[in-house]
């Protein structure tokens, strides 16, 4: 069993692509989601075997595996978890994140192995709650959202010193407490909490008058309509002390619907700032700035520090660079096997994005196709592409490109 102390970066891991980036780039730990029982049906499930396999990749490199059974069972969804959790026990999952109180009791007959961890769905938010399930057996708790920094330093001081505190550190936020909606399932029929959310709260909305169908009226004036439900991305990059202080003890990145490039970058800038706050300096500045280098909508600091502001604007996304390659291979003189992810010609600005240093700027030379022969341009999705780096780079480091125009004036509030 890990150390409750002891600071931990905890990512995404939707697919095993993700996973891989999240380790690379610092995880000490990750979660992800078998097929069924977890809250992101959209994001990619691990089956039994590719579970093992997560789970041997993942402790071979020292970092921990949390598994996602955190939707509300039916029945019949009941009736075949006991073999499911069989099998994540046997696969070595070191915890199941879950919320209802009959997949506990069956988390501790059928998974005895794993460390139980209380979802963020059960919206705990004061030290008896927390106490109760730590009676229960959890050995982790994941606070709810709407908690701010002073509650959670004084739910730390009354719960017991074996008891983590989990909390949110970066990603997108919902409207609902805690995640529990149904607005998904009035408006589109998809159940939230079956982990099929359309998110509707990101949709545009407008009024229509009964007798003039078809005429619809923006809810504000200025024509732009609103977006009544939008919430701003959480982004605490600049306050991991806080957190670390406040006596949450694994900070936790949302994203597994998210690309492995997102998954890489925010784990790598919060790994630089818990390792920057654990040695008691100032992050460097170019940390900061590697959150806005991924696609996000305008960022806040949640409830942390009060009520969290809405952007009501519009539900874009909007972001620094686009990824153009990845690598797949490269030798010691930087000669690199990559895969096109978006077009880019000799002569771009580049940067090279790799675990454990800054990105490093460049000026792409010759692009060769896979077989050896000179390109104009890397223009076709998952291209075969050679090209010198400027320096060695792992398998698994990305190149991008800065774009000629940005959104701007969304900082972190």
């Amino acid at each position: 069993m890990e150390d409750v102390r002891r600071p931990e970066v905890l990512a995404p891991a939707g697919d095993m692509e993700k996973l891989r980036a999240a380790v690379a780039f610092g995880a000490d730990a990750v979660y992800l989601a078998g097929p069924g029982y977890g809250m992101r049906a959209a994001a990619g499930s691990f089956g039994p075997e590719d579970m093992a396999r997560a789970v041997a990749y993942c402790h071979s490199r020292g970092v921990r595996v949390y598994v996602t059974v955190n939707t509300i069972p039916t029945d019949s969804q009941m009736d075949a978890l006991p073999p499911y959790l069989e099998s994540l026990d046997a696969a070595g999952a070191d915890g199941l994140i879950l919320s209802d109180l009959g997949v506990l009791a069956l988390a501790k007959k059928y998974a005895p192995r794993a460390d139980i961890h209380i979802s963020t769905q059960a919206g705990v938010m004061n030290a008896v709650t927390a106490r109760m399930f730590h009676d229960l057996g959890a050995r982790r708790v994941v606070l709810a959202r709407e908690m701010g920094l002073d509650a959670i330093a004084e739910l730390r001081a009354r719960v017991p010193a074996d008891l983590a505190l989990e909390a949110f550190c970066h990603g997108a936020m919902c409207i609902s407490f805690s995640g529990r909606c149904v607005i998904s399932d009035y408006m589109a029929g998809r159940a939230a909490n079956q982990g099929a959310c359309a998110q509707p709260c990101r949709w545009r909305y407008a009024l229509m008058e009964e007798k003039r169908p078809g005429e619809y009226f923006p809810v504000e004036e200025d024509g732009s309509g609103t977006y009544l439900y939008n919430a701003r991305d959480l982004c605490m990059i600049d306050h991991v002390p806080e957190l670390l202080a406040a006596g949450v003890s694994s900070l936790k990145i949302e994203g597994r619907t998210k690309s492995a490039y997102y998954a890489a970058v925010i784990t790598q800038a919060y790994r630089q700032a818990v390792d920057a706050a654990l040695a008691g300096r100032p992050l460097a500045p170019v940390w900061r700035d590697e959150v806005y280098a991924v696609s996000h909508r305008p960022y806040g600091t949640g409830f942390y520090f009060g009520p969290p502001g809405q952007y009501t604007d519009d539900a874009r996304y909007f972001s620094r660079y686009d990824v153009v390659a990845a690598v797949e291979s490269c030798d010691g003189a930087g000669h690199a096997r990559l895969t096109q992810r978006n077009r880019f010609f000799p002569g771009d600005a580049l940067e090279l994005v790799m675990p454990g240093r800054e990105p490093v700027a460049f000026i792409a030379g010759e692009i060769r196709d896979g077989e050896g022969a000179p390109v104009a341009a890397a223009s076709h999705p998952k291209m075969e592409l050679r090209m010198a780096l400027p320096v060695p780079a792992p398998a698994g480091s990305f190149l991008r490109k800065r774009r000629t125009e940005e959104r701007s004036g969304h900082g972190i509030g």
